[in-house]
């Protein structure tokens, strides 16, 4: 694991910390024909090989630089305009899975260590179902009322905001359980209802109220009960 973490660290600051501007720019508009490209993937293979502090380390260092540079070029080649999003996503997820890839090659290990550990399905089954899953499941049981001020106020909203501030809140719930950090979700509630004062105040409906702290209790319901199952499960203190 610290392992990863060394790479991890490495990949941020190859990326994201010592990585100008002016060296995305040019890559943007060059293409393969850019110098910085290599620039860049020099200091990625160049970082990960000092971070991971051992000599055996370089060939895998030279692996990860190589694979980055792959990576990016693919990015570089097909993204457009309106796809930089999309392909900024892909393009990060990819460099995490090869830095997880090489960790489990060079401790030889096989990619079933993740599979035969429970805590790792527990884990992940209580995150996936704090997503999408309970989104719906709320959208459901609140969906019995309608206040007409959210759908005369549906133009001045975000696309899927609610949905996704509603994911942030619950994962932010589970992880304060897990670390035994129940004081920070009355912090958050405190917060959300704060920046909701403002809105429900000047909508002067009652039943918005109403409606807005049904699904928000219900959200941090669920994912308070989830984070305590999820805690026993793994033994947590």
């Amino acid at each position: 694991m610290i392992l990863f973490i060394k790479l991890l660290l490495a990949h941020l600051l190859g990326d994201f910390i010592w990585q100008p501007n002016s060296w995305v720019t040019d890559k943007e508009t060059k293409k393969y024909k850019s110098k910085f490209l290599y620039f860049h993937i020099l200091l990625h293979g160049t970082l990960a090989a000092i971070l991971a502090g051992e000599i055996q380390f370089i060939p895998y260092a030279i692996l990860i630089a190589v694979t980055h540079g792959i990576i990016d070029l693919i990015k570089l080649s097909f993204q457009k305009n309106n796809t930089k999003r999309t392909w900024f996503v892909t393009d990060q997820i990819l460099h995490i899975l090869i830095l997880i890839s090489i960790v489990l090659l060079y401790e030889n290990k096989s990619i079933i260590f993740f599979w035969k550990e429970n805590n790792f399905w527990i884990l992940a089954t209580g995150i996936l179902l704090l997503t999408k899953p309970t989104s719906i499941f709320i959208k459901t049981i609140i969906s019995i009322w309608s206040p007409e001020s959210q759908n005369s106020n549906q133009d001045n909203s975000l696309a899927n905001a609610g949905n996704y501030i509603g994911i942030l809140e619950r994962l932010f719930v589970f992880g304060f359980i897990l670390t035994g950090h129940f004081e920070a979700i009355g912090f958050l509630l405190a917060a959300k209802s704060i920046f909701r004062f403002g809105d429900l105040k000047e909508a002067k409906d009652r039943k918005l109220t109403e409606y807005v702290m049904i699904g928000t209790l219900i959200s941090f319901g669920i994912a308070t009960i989830v984070g305590l199952i999820i805690q026993a499960l793994l033994k947590l203190p």
